[in-house]
Formats: C-alpha cells, structure tokens, sequence
C-alpha cells in the first residue's frame, strides 16, 4: 500500500478548521484525552514531535505541557478512514494528561445499578494547585 504524498490535504478539517485529536498512551493503549487541532497545530507536531493543539477556550495553540510540564512524545500519528479525526500515539511525561491532576481525562465511568451516576475510578496523582502556580 502506497503512501499518501501530500499528507495534509488528506486531512479533513471541519468548518471551524479543526480536527479532533485522539492522545492514547503508547505503552498501554489508554486513551489519555481528546483536544482539537487546527493545520498550524498538526504541523508544528509533527516538526517538533511534541502534540500541540488549539485551544478552543484561548483561542491560540496550546503546546501541551507548556504550564504543567507534562509534554507529550508523539511517537506515531494516525488519520481515520474518513481523514477527519486524528489519532496521536504518545509518551505522556509525568504520567498525568489531566488538568485534574489524573492520568487520563476519562476518569468517570457511568454506574447504571439503580439510578445512572457518575464515579470518579481513577485517582489524582498530583493536586492541581501543585502543576497550576
């Protein structure tokens, strides 16, 4: 199977021009978090081999780890059948990707005995006061 030769405009990017972003762990395959990226983004990881995203809430790239010092090592990038999702196989520095505090952003788990709820099942590893000054 040949290569696509201009990887970029494989790339499906939505309406607002971004892309969601898959982070999963490279060691275990736990799905670390999801984030949006935006073409500078995609390209500035892949010419650093550090996961950069675009912060909806900031409005600019957020080079992950820029505050709380857990970067992430791309070590591999994906695109999905469809070209519009992307999936980034890491090494997540310090353990946590989390502004929580956790390793994963995916730390509730719906209980459905009885009346569904939300559980907290991963514990926080680092207060985020302590990564957040």
């Amino acid at each position: 199977m040949s290569g696509i030769s201009d990887w970029l405009e494989s790339v499906r990017f939505d309406d607002n021009n971004l892309i969601p972003a898959i982070a999963q762990d490279a060691t275990d395959g736990t799905i670390l978090m999801v984030a949006w990226m935006n073409p500078e983004a995609l390209r500035e990881t892949v010419d650093t081999g550090q996961a950069v995203y675009w912060s909806r809430s900031r409005k600019r790239l957020w080079r992950k780890g820029e505050e709380s010092g857990h970067r992430q090592r791309v070590r591999e990038i994906r695109l999905d059948c469809d070209g519009d999702v992307i999936l980034l196989i890491v090494e997540q520095e310090g353990g946590i990707a989390c502004h929580t505090g956790r390793r994963s952003c995916f730390f509730r788990r719906l209980e459905t005995d009885g009346t569904p709820r939300w559980v907290n099942v991963e514990p926080v590893l680092k207060d985020p006061e302590q990564i957040y000054k």
